[in-house]
């Protein structure tokens, strides 16, 4: 059943292109970098978020696999919860295009909500309320590390001095790593 979406040409091409290749092989395949990067860039520029940042959270969530799958359930390259997912309207969270434009979207509403990246990427791990519950960074140990580690990852694709990167994540240039 073909379903009616708001999304760029561009993305849908592409996404179609990258889904027709999976499907040729018979067997879920991984995406390649280059091709995760083209994607990250293509959502980034959509929802105004740093391709870095996405690429950061996707080496930390998933460490490139696609198929990943974590013990609670989250799924693909930015390991979505199956809820999130829904509610972005993504239905298959291990189709690469399509997890990257959700998680990208869902990355770009937590910048808006606090405002900061190191928050963003810790509502990323533990979500907006426990943020909210603490007023600020949660004294989870795994979090407070998740954090770092993300941090530390896009500080170091963002110096790479790729063009896409080089924005950074905010719109008005109030929002900095």
């Amino acid at each position: 059943m073909a379903q009616v979406s708001s999304e760029p040409a561009i993305d849908a091409d592409f996404g179609a292109v990258l889904n027709e290749r999976l499907l040729r092989a018979g067997s879920p395949e991984n995406a390649s970098r280059a091709e995760i990067e083209r994607l990250a860039e293509r959502s980034g520029a959509r929802y105004h978020v740093d391709p870095a940042l996405i690429e950061a959270i996707v080496a930390n969530e998933s460490g490139f696999d696609s198929r990943a799958i974590s013990p609670a359930g989250a799924q693909g390259l930015m390991q979505l919860m199956p809820a999130t997912a829904n509610a972005l309207g993504i239905a298959d969270a291990y189709d690469p295009a399509e997890n990257i434009r959700g998680g990208a979207r869902y990355l770009r509403g937590l910048l808006d909500r606090f405002g900061r990246v190191d928050l963003a990427v810790a509502a990323y791990n533990a979500g907006p309320n426990a943020i909210t519950r603490y007023g600020g960074i949660p004294p989870f140990p795994e979090t407070q590390a998740y954090v770092r580690a993300v941090l530390a990852e896009y500080q170091r694709r963002m110096q790479l001095g790729n063009l896409p990167t080089n924005g950074g994540s905010q719109l008005s240039g109030s929002i900095d790593p």
